[in-house]
């Protein structure tokens, strides 16, 4: 077994034990959310580097709430060069910033993403939105933060910066293959997981709300 048949078996594998193990996690975020929303507080959603997809994947999305806010902040994405987004998403003191201009509040909840979760952005964001009252959740590798220092000031990563936290089950590193003779692993899984974890939150947080009497605007495809 090699190349694209080994990559699909592993990751397949990943999929499967990030299904066995985050339900929990998924049905404490999607209570939270819930709460919020039937309150009139607003769920926001925030990731750097390839996260933003992440992020991304949860607003405007055929199938997905109405009712996200997104914070997409053209730097830390991919669009304007991969050097500058990683430098960005190090950076201290950013995250106070993005926390200014987005009316983020008390009641609130915010869902971050970051495979990593050391650098400052996530990290800085994350304990910001807990300072103004909102509630974090993080969707972040638990094995791959455990195994790296982190690059925030306070020396904390998202994981443990997080009300909840969704492990998306990913290797350190992200990537699973090592082929013979290549320097380095391919076949990351964090975004395919990611997202898995991610529809599943979506589709247990409109089963609450609908079971409570308040069923959420869902966005249909324009393209039916």
């Amino acid at each position: 077994m090699a190349g694209a048949e080994e990559y699909l078996n592993k990751a397949l594998a990943v999929a499967h034990q990030a299904a066995e193990t985050q339900l929990e996690p998924i049905r404490t975020a999607a209570a939270l959310i819930a709460g919020a929303l039937s309150a009139g507080h607003q769920f926001w959603v925030f990731g750097t580097g390839h996260s933003h997809a992440l992020a991304e994947e949860l607003y405007g999305r055929a199938g997905g709430l109405a009712d996200v806010r997104a914070i997409l902040e053209p730097g830390l994405m991919l669009h304007e060069g991969l050097q500058k987004s990683s430098l960005l998403e190090r950076l201290p003191g950013l995250a106070a910033v993005l926390l200014e201009v987005n009316p983020l509040a008390a009641g609130d909840v915010v869902l971050i993403a970051s495979n990593s979760g050391r650098n400052a952005v996530p990290v800085e964001f994350a304990l910001g939105a807990r300072e103004r009252g909102v509630k974090v959740i993080a969707l972040t590798s638990i094995a791959h933060s455990t195994a790296v220092t982190s690059r925030a000031p306070n020396g904390q990563r998202l994981f443990e910066t997080a009300d909840v936290v969704i492990d998306n089950c990913g290797v350190a590193g992200d990537a699973l293959i090592q082929v013979p003779h290549t320097t380095e692993p391919t076949g990351p899984t964090s975004t395919m997981i990611g997202a898995l974890l991610l529809q599943a939150l979506t589709v247990e947080l409109v089963t609450l709300l609908t079971a409570e009497g308040n069923p959420p605007n869902i966005l249909r495809s324009l393209n039916v």
